[in-house]
């Protein structure tokens, strides 16, 4: 029996669906800040410097506005934005700072993995960066649980 193209594509979009809340239940946790009062999330999709420095003065500029213990800031990256992330970056040093002040930074496994696939070679990142398996999926839990999205 011959199937159509149109069966086939069903199929596929029927099984893409039903993959999708076994990712998202996968994403990381919320930050362990129990007591903070205003939760951001920070989208960083582009591979632009000036909108990873952007990205980088806004949670700073978080950290300078409220009590570090009454803010929780996560930075997710996917796309060109994991860019930020990778070991060779300018603002690696700036980075590593926001993580120790308690800041968040998350890479899109995603992402990394079709790197790997297209240059055969998977990338160096951060090791302080938190793996996500997906980036969206990330910002998507955080929202649905509080956090405010900005997108810089």
């Amino acid at each position: 029996m011959t199937r159509s193209p149109d069966f086939r594509a069903m199929l596929l979009a029927l099984v893409a669906w039903a993959w999708v809340p076994l990712a998202i239940a996968q994403q990381v946790p919320l930050q362990d800040k129990p007591f903070a009062e205003h939760k951001i999330v920070l989208q960083l999709s582009d591979g632009d410097a000036g909108k990873q420095a952007l990205v980088l003065s806004v949670a700073n500029n978080l950290l300078k506005a409220y009590d570090p213990d009454k803010v929780a800031i996560e930075v997710v990256a996917f796309g060109p934005g994991i860019d930020l992330l990778l070991g060779a970056n300018d603002h690696r040093k700036q980075v590593e700072s926001l993580i120790a002040q308690g800041v968040r930074f998350d890479i899109c496994l995603n992402t990394v993995d079709t790197i790997e696939r297209e240059t055969g070679r998977r990338p160096d990142f951060i090791a302080s960066a938190t793996p996500v398996q997906v980036g969206v999926g990330q910002i998507l839990f955080l929202t649905e649980n509080g956090y405010t999205l900005v997108r810089p």
